[in-house]
């Protein structure tokens, strides 16, 4: 009779275990995988591709606004404001990302430095980003710097920035 209950104790432990484990394989990855480090290109939303992968940026919405094309180079690069000030931010260095989250569509959401820099903080500090509800208080307070200051996106007329 002792085995019995025995039998039921470590099936019932066995089924929570499985449980838990379907719940957590449910939730988006956290990512323990090793730093991205590669040269990078910008995308039109802002969102990197990096060694195949698409990275966005930890803890900032880059919001959409107006195509600019520089004439000056060649060939002639165009995009948003804000892809365009990151395209030349980043430009022939090495970016290095630390993924923070996997997304169902395998796009990764990463800290990312160039030169020991975070992108992320550069972009709020230019005023071409947002931060976004959960990014860390400096992130925040990076904003409201660029807002007061009227810069980038917060310099640019309400009309030229595209709704989505």
């Amino acid at each position: 009779m002792n085995t019995g209950k025995q039998m039921r104790k470590i099936l019932f432990a066995i089924l929570a275990i499985l449980a838990v484990w379907a719940t957590l394989a449910s939730l988006p990855r956290a990512e323990a995988q090793s730093e991205i480090s590669s040269f990078a290109n910008v995308q039109e939303d802002g969102s990197m591709r990096i060694s195949g992968s698409l990275v966005r940026l930890y803890g900032i919405y880059i919001p959409p606004t107006d195509q600019t094309c520089n004439t000056f180079i060649r060939p002639m690069p165009c995009g948003t404001r804000a892809s365009l000030a990151l395209d030349f931010k980043i430009s022939g260095a090495f970016v290095h990302c630390l993924p923070r989250v996997t997304h169902p569509d395998d796009s990764i959401t990463a800290s990312c430095t160039v030169d020991k820099e975070d992108l992320s903080a550069w972009m709020l500090q230019r005023g071409w980003a947002v931060a976004l509800p959960d990014a860390p208080f400096e992130y925040r307070t990076l904003e409201k710097i660029a807002q007061s200051r009227g810069i980038g996106i917060w310099g640019i007329p309400v009309e030229t920035l595209r709704r989505r």
